[in-house]
């Protein structure tokens, strides 16, 4: 099957639809992916890919069409430029494809008009989408601060509603995804499908920890995008309200818009129990998780943000890792129905103090580490994930099976 691949990110950007797209070549499809330039989280792209290079590239047999776009800075304006720069560039490249695929497929991420160069292709070749939403939109805006009654907002929920009716299938990372589809978008639910991430196969291996693992009695780890919306500052706040417990420590591996603002804070505190490792490759990550005791998850306050399930939950679970989080909505309900961690409400880091000592104090420490990777295994592993997503490919591609 010949599947095109249409997503603004891609490696070296930390997404899993690389490894996505990789399995699929294994799986003995031919995949074309349409990307954009990588600049993601720094904001600049980088120095290998501008002024025209590395524009095609072939990496283990995925083909790669990087059209242009301008970087996503620092500033809301530079994003929406951003944003738009990749709409515009990869439709045009979209719309003058020569080559004939079975279907499309769409990662969407933010922003969603990414998928505009779907539907174009779609439209010229006659072809069937399958959209794969990991972010709402433009919830994922009114989360980020845009008033429900602007000019922006109201644009993008016109757009949003005309994206989203345009795939033939619609798959949602989280299950509270097809409500806010039916009641805001008014989107058929009847095309919704619920197909949560997985981890990469990475994270289940065992590795040995890094030499100073044992400078805390405790470790307690986030791992990720460190912007607006995860709230890292939660974490932040609550390790200080644990500075006189010698024992806790916190590691923040990632990079993103928040992170010097978290390093000003942390030292405007004069916290000692908090590490910035930065961003790192994904084949370092599971030494890090190794080092953990607990994984750290936190999100902003926000009804919108409730909806999502981040996907460094998959990857803390693969990894046999217990969850201790400042979070409310999907992925609460994760974390208690799967008993695989504690929680608090988002944003309360007094909370999160409290919840990190009775994890520390807790009896349940391996029964919830045995249950995160229960429930990864039943719910969200790798290759129930690729069974559905290869089936559903090749049922809108009208790909039989002899």
């Amino acid at each position: 099957m010949k599947i095109l691949v249409v997503c603004q990110y891609y490696y070296p950007e930390p997404f899993r639809i690389t490894d996505i797209c990789e399995t699929l070549v294994k799986m003995g499809h031919e995949v074309t992916v349409l990307t954009g330039l990588p600049n993601y989280p720094e904001g600049r792209v980088l120095d290998e890919y501008r002024n025209g290079k590395k524009r095609h590239e072939v990496i283990k047999g995925v083909k790669i069409i990087r059209s242009y776009e301008i970087g996503r800075g620092s500033s809301k304006i530079k994003l929406f430029l951003n944003y738009f720069s990749f709409a515009i560039s990869a439709s045009l490249k979209a719309l003058f494809m020569k080559e004939k695929f079975d279907v499309v497929f769409v990662n969407q991420l933010s922003p969603v008009v990414m998928s505009i160069p779907a539907i174009i292709y779609k439209k010229k070749k006659k072809k069937k989408i399958l959209l794969y939403s990991l972010d709402l939109w433009p919830a994922s805006l009114a989360a980020g601060g845009i008033k429900e009654n602007s000019i922006s907002y109201q644009f993008f929920l016109k757009v949003s509603r005309w994206i989203y009716s345009s795939p033939d299938l619609i798959l949602v990372t989280s299950s509270m995804f097809k409500k806010y589809f039916g009641s805001t978008l008014g989107i058929k639910t009847e095309i919704i499908r619920h197909l949560p991430q997985y981890a990469e196969d990475l994270f289940t291996t065992e590795f040995n920890s890094i030499s100073d693992s044992k400078d805390y009695k405790y470790i307690f780890v986030f791992a990720g995008n460190i912007g607006d919306m995860q709230s890292v500052e939660t974490i932040v706040k609550a390790a200080n309200e644990l500075s006189d417990y010698p024992d806790i420590g916190f590691y923040i591996i990632g990079d993103g818009s928040k992170l010097e603002e978290c390093k000003i804070i942390s030292k405007s505190l004069g916290l000692k129990n908090v590490r910035y490792y930065g961003r790192l490759p994904l084949s370092e990550m599971p030494k890090y998780y190794s080092m953990a005791d607990a994984m750290l998850i936190t999100l902003k306050d926000n009804k919108n943000l409730s909806y999502t399930l981040p996907g460094k939950v998959q990857s803390y679970m693969a990894a046999g890792k217990p969850i201790i989080g400042a979070i409310n909505g999907e992925t609460r309900r994760v974390i208690e129905e799967s008993n695989s961690g504690l929680c608090c409400a988002a944003e309360d880091y007094k909370g999160l103090a409290n919840i990190v000592i009775e994890y520390c104090n807790s009896s349940e420490k391996e029964n919830m580490a045995s249950n995160s990777y229960d429930y990864y295994i039943e719910n969200y592993s790798k290759e129930k994930f690729m069974s559905i997503l290869e089936n559903t490919l090749k049922s809108l591609g009208g790909i039989i099976d002899v």
